[in-house]
């Protein structure tokens, strides 16, 4: 199935699964949860998605970042606040709104690209 025939609902789904993957002490920027999801070129799409999640599903929202590993949000907001102090609490590295992704970025193994995101 290509993402055009899928609905929001599915694309959400998958951007949702994708993101709960995401282990702690890791991140992911917005274009590679897109990639993983199936969803290539969609990183706005992610980044909406993450707005839309319920706390029912209890999607780790703070492991995903910039492409550049700096936080979507203003440096000395409530988000970027929040979001640091989640990072921090998970063994996360968060320097100046920014995290190292060669330190910290997720590269998901086969295993886990095939097991966990199945989709």
């Amino acid at each position: 199935m290509t993402n055009i025939q899928m609905s929001s609902h599915e694309k959400h789904q998958r951007i949702w699964q994708t993101v709960v993957a995401i282990p702690p002490g890791k991140v992911a920027s917005y274009g590679q949860v897109a990639d993983l999801a199936g969803l290539p070129g969609r990183a706005r799409l992610v980044g909406k998605c993450m707005a839309y999640a319920s706390d029912e599903i209890q999607v780790p929202w703070y492991r995903v970042l910039k492409s550049n590993g700096q936080l979507a949000f203003a440096p000395d907001s409530n988000a970027a606040k929040k979001q640091t102090a989640l990072l921090i609490k998970e063994g996360v590295t968060v320097n100046n709104n920014r995290v190292k992704l060669h330190e910290f970025g997720w590269q998901p193994s086969l295993d886990e690209i095939l097991f966990k995101l199945q989709f």
